[in-house]
């Protein structure tokens, strides 16, 4: 079996701040080849001092989109976050979790709450 591969968030980011969903796609189309390929992932976040949802959304909330949690669970790893940090992600997963299970509902609820601007 192949070694996992290790990503540095700062080395994708260029920064010790991640806080854009920009940044947060360019770590998702870092991230997701290497799990199509059923590689191990480990997301090192070492260095970063600024992390908000809006980057996890987009570099990590999504691939519950592709990607059954159970690989997710297995196959990526994510380490050097603080304890603030390690909530916020917790909060992304289960939100994405939450949204995949079923889109259609919460697509309708969100347009039921704002209106439909199609």
């Amino acid at each position: 079996m192949a070694e996992p591969i290790t990503i540095r968030v700062l080395d994708i980011v260029g920064s010790n701040i991640c806080v854009s969903a920009g940044d947060g796609q360019r770590l998702y189309d870092k991230i997701k080849p290497l799990l199509d390929q059923n590689l191990k992932v480990i997301l090192s976040f070492q260095g970063v001092e600024t992390l908000i949802s809006t980057f996890l959304n987009a570099a990590i909330g999504q691939l519950y989109g592709v990607f059954p949690h159970e690989k997710l669970r297995d196959d990526l790893t994510v380490t050097g976050l603080e304890v603030d940090d390690i909530e916020a992600l917790d909060l992304v997963v289960k939100n994405a979790k939450a949204y995949f299970s079923r889109p259609r509902e919460y697509d309708q609820a969100w347009k039921d709450e704002v209106g439909d601007e199609e």
